[in-house]
């Protein structure tokens, strides 16, 4: 029984141990697997941080944390992420 963005700020807040404000919807994606036979329908926000340092706040889920560049990003990012960012630099132009 939450929003959306009070579903990211509490996410963020509890991985990354930081507030948000959540800015502005990008878009939403059909993350299709076909493979695995699955399908995630996936908002994805223009968040700003409003308090805290970004840190790992859950070690057993994940290792690493990095911020990239949009010129200079990995290779081996997710549908979504993909997403997010074609329409980040399409409304930034």
């Amino acid at each position: 029984m939450e929003t959306f963005e009070d579903a990211v700020k509490r996410e963020v807040k509890e991985e990354c141990g930081v507030e948000i404000k959540v800015e502005k919807l990008l878009g939403i994606c059909d993350h299709i697997v076909k493979n695995e036979n699955q399908h995630w329908v996936s908002p994805s926000f223009l968040c700003r941080i409003t308090k805290g340092e970004p840190k790992i706040m859950e070690p057993t889920k994940h290792t690493d944390m990095q911020w990239f560049d949009l010129q200079a990003l990995p290779e081996n990012l997710t549908i979504t992420t993909k997403h997010a960012v074609k329409h980040y630099e399409e409304e930034e132009g």
